[in-house]
């Protein structure tokens, strides 16, 4: 009995090691205090600032702690998503997953509002604008799960997923929403590598929908007030994506594959 759970735990190692620096880290800057907090913030953020001042470590860093102090609220969905892909894809393509996302649309990001800021569309107090957190990595990770999604539901997958994070980006043109959407998109692109014979067990199913629910919340929780929006057109495009695909493949056999389960 020991030995299995001590054999999963190994499995998600990269995930609980992780989700334990966070909490360890967050608690010291809840006993240290706000002025602490903002200190630690202020020199981990991946802002144009730092990044310019040659800051690299602050790509890394700003992966460890959350601006608005909700690392607690966020750690269950973030464990059930980054356990499931570590799960499906093993440890090393999850760092690959998450590290591709946070430093890659951090730069890509940067890289845009740079060059706003220098031809006048943004004051220059955007350089020192914050940015730190765990989002870009997690919604990367979400979007290699692609390749884990039985292959009727992927255009649904992701067709809703990408509608939702261009909606709330373009609604609301705040760097992070934008930064949300390209962090997605590398995800998805990065599925492109992955196996896509996953076998999807109970516990997975449920690792899935928390998982998924994690992902929607970073997505929206920039902007709460457009997921009225975002959501109907995201379950709108997922519903159109499915049909087209059904009448593309629709033929004499009229077969398509199906989601199994088996047992844990």
């Amino acid at each position: 009995m020991l030995s299995r759970v001590f054999s999963n735990l190994v499995r998600v190692r990269v995930t609980l090691c992780y989700a334990t620096a966070l909490f360890v880290i967050a608690s010291l800057l809840l006993v240290l205090g706000p002025h602490a907090q903002d200190r630690v913030v202020g020199r981990l953020s991946t802002n144009l600032d730092n990044l310019g001042r040659g800051n690299v470590g602050t790509l890394l860093g700003s992966a460890f702690v959350t601006a608005e102090g909700y690392t607690y609220l966020l750690l269950p969905g973030l464990i059930c998503l980054l356990a499931l892909a570590e799960l499906l894809w093993r440890s090393r393509w999850l760092v690959q997953a998450f590290a591709l996302g946070h430093v890659g649309a951090t730069l890509i990001v940067a890289g845009g509002l740079a060059a706003a800021i220098k031809l006048g569309w943004l004051p220059i107090s955007v350089a020192h604008a914050t940015d730190v957190g765990l989002s870009y990595g997690a919604l990367a990770v979400l979007g290699t799960l692609t390749a884990a999604i039985p292959v009727r539901w992927r255009p649904a997958w992701i067709g809703g997923w990408v509608t939702i994070a261009l909606v709330v980006a373009v609604s609301w043109p705040d760097f992070t929403a934008i930064g949300h959407a390209i962090a997605l998109t590398l995800g998805i692109l990065l599925s492109i590598r992955l196996s896509s014979d996953a076998r999807w067990t109970p516990t997975r199913l449920m690792l899935l929908t928390i998982g998924g629910g994690f992902g929607l919340l970073m997505l929206v929780g920039v902007t709460p007030h457009m997921a009225p929006i975002a959501l109907p057109a995201g379950m709108a495009v997922a519903v159109i994506a499915t049909r087209v695909r059904r009448g593309r493949i629709a033929g004499p056999t009229g077969g398509t594959a199906s989601l199994t389960t088996v047992s844990a």
